[in-house]
């Protein structure tokens, strides 16, 4: 299935004009830095958590835990 899919992209890609290629290729870029700058967030809090959690976990915010 993926290598049809990705058939018929390069298909439609043939069809564009340059401007249009470039606009894809900066399409694809984004998409590819907001994946890795997901990635990175979602590593730098799972790396803080450890950290965050004897400041989260205390008696005085217990309360708010039951809410």
């Amino acid at each position: 299935m993926q290598t049809q899919q990705i058939e018929q992209v390069v298909q439609k890609l043939q069809a564009l004009t340059p401007n249009r290629i470039n606009e894809v290729e900066d399409f694809i870029d984004f998409l590819s830095q907001r994946d890795s700058d997901r990635q990175l967030t979602q590593a730098a809090m799972a790396a803080s958590e450890p950290a965050l959690n004897t400041v989260w976990d205390n008696a005085d915010d217990a309360e708010y835990d039951k809410l």
